[in-house]
């Protein structure tokens, strides 16, 4: 039988899920524009200053991926979508989390019977809210899971998170794996934008759309990557113009 200690648990996970999504959303609207945006390669070109940018590039993306991944870690520490989507499904848990949920918004509603509203009213009509995000989150937990549209996808994502980036192995047991393309990596990157909001909404009372935070990290990634260029291309303080150029 869940008690107020479990769900105390599960608030702290959850807050562990915002605050580890919101580092992915830095670092990977950081990357975009260091992988995507054609303007800024050319002017970066062959140079010296290129070197620096792919490392740069390189981490990012490592961290975004190691961030995404934490979500997802089966260790009874961590946070676990897993482990939270088995708890939510169970009834007891979710039973108290609704009670919960109803005792957060009591104080600010008037009891009695000139409100028409009795603590039994106000949990059977979070009840029903708060079962719609349960069934949106799980199903999407279940899509990375065995069976699911995107196992296939979040085991690539295990592998090189463990063979890779976490852990090195000097001999990996099967090289020949096939590491998840960019889109598959954006996808995951997508939905795991939207667990972690249904999450703080059904589990802290939270809107927070995380992709208005995107957004954000999005804008300022522009204005950091627009002073970024090479030696060779004008506008850098140690300008050297191309070999042949006209003086």
């Amino acid at each position: 039988m869940a008690d107020d200690k479990h769900i105390s648990r599960l608030v702290e996970k959850v807050k562990a899920a915002e605050n580890e999504i919101v580092m992915a959303v830095m670092f990977h609207e950081t990357w975009k524009p260091a992988a995507y945006d054609e303007n800024l390669h050319e002017r970066m070109g062959n140079s010296y200053a290129t070197n620096s940018f792919n490392v740069v590039r390189q981490a990012l993306r490592r961290e975004t991926l190691l961030a995404l991944m934490r979500l997802w870690d089966d260790d009874h520490r961590s946070v676990g979508m897993q482990a939270i989507a088995k708890d939510l499904s169970a009834p007891s848990v979710f039973g108290t989390l609704v009670a919960h949920r109803a005792r957060m918004r009591r104080p600010t509603i008037q009891l009695g019977p000139s409100a028409g509203l009795s603590p039994t009213t106000i949990e059977d009509a979070y009840k029903d809210t708060l079962n719609e995000r349960r069934e949106e989150f799980c199903a999407l937990v279940s899509k990375y899971t065995q069976g699911g549209d995107g196992h296939a996808t979040f085991k690539k994502l295990v592998r090189l998170r463990n063979v890779n980036l976490a852990h090195r192995q000097a001999m990996p047991t099967k090289p020949n794996h096939a590491d998840p393309d960019d889109e598959e990596i954006e996808a995951f990157y997508n939905d795991n934008l939207e667990i972690v909001r249904l999450l703080l909404s059904l589990v802290l009372g939270r809107a927070f759309d995380l992709k208005d935070v995107s957004g954000v990290y999005n804008y300022h990634a522009k204005f950091f990557w627009a002073a970024a260029r090479g030696e060779h291309t004008e506008g850098h303080p140690d300008y050297r113009p191309p070999p042949g150029a006209r003086e």
